[in-house]
């Protein structure tokens, strides 16, 4: 799931100030599980921004729509209805939804109501935790399905390090030690060896350092 959190209200109404008529865009995809763009943090963001605005003397015009996603051509096509009714739109979506949104409809002014964090596990309700970097060249298999790029701080492709004490990451307290689970869980399994070998230094290139990443099904 892409975890997003709502940006400062001060930045939101610095983007729009010079319009009078907005959408505010929902999600009803990843934004979901995190209740950033669902039905009634719509709402509840419109209403806020309406509030602001007259406060600030400038009055507002709002309308809201929620999309079953926005990283979708086929599920943007609602937003052709509104190109002649407002002046900007405020995404409730993910950074990817503003892109495409910018790129389908390069005259419709758009802009993000949040900052996409990372890719997180739902653990409860209310609390997510990045499990994955999408690096490209994922390794887990390796490592007992437990990602050491996401889950050490020092991004370790060997370890553990020296610093672990009990088990708990030297960096951040809190922490367990992802590479002392790591070790642990291949010694119950019988299968030390895989980390035998010395991993060199990791190739970035599949996580963008060519550029724009790009997946085409043959």
């Amino acid at each position: 799931m892409i975890i997003t959190k709502i940006k400062p209200l001060d930045e939101i109404l610095q983007y729009i100030e010079s319009y009078d008529k907005i959408l505010v865009l929902g999600c009803n995809e990843c934004n979901y599980g995190c209740s950033t763009g669902v039905g009634k943090e719509v709402k509840r963001f419109a209403e806020k921004i309406k509030e602001e605005r007259e406060k600030l003397g400038k009055p507002v015009k709002i309308l809201k729509k929620i999309l079953t996603k926005q990283c979708d051509p086929s599920a943007l096509k609602p937003l052709e209805d509104f190109k002649e009714k407002v002046s900007a739109i405020i995404s409730l979506g993910c950074g990817i939804g503003v892109n495409l949104i910018a790129d389908l409809y390069p005259k419709m002014e758009v802009y993000p109501g949040v900052n996409t964090l990372f890719l997180g596990a739902k653990i409860k309700e209310g609390y997510w935790v990045e499990k994955c970097r999408a690096c490209g060249d994922c390794i887990i298999g390796y490592t007992a399905g437990l990602c050491p790029i996401t889950r050490c701080p020092k991004n370790l492709l060997n370890g553990p390090c020296g610093g672990v004490k009990n088990g708990i990451c030297e960096v951040k307290k809190t922490l367990p030690c992802v590479w002392y689970k790591i070790v642990m869980r291949l010694k119950n399994r019988g299968k030390l060896e895989n980390l035998m070998e010395i991993w060199e230094a990791k190739d970035w290139r599949p996580a963008g350092g060519e550029g724009v990443r790009e997946l085409r099904e043959e």
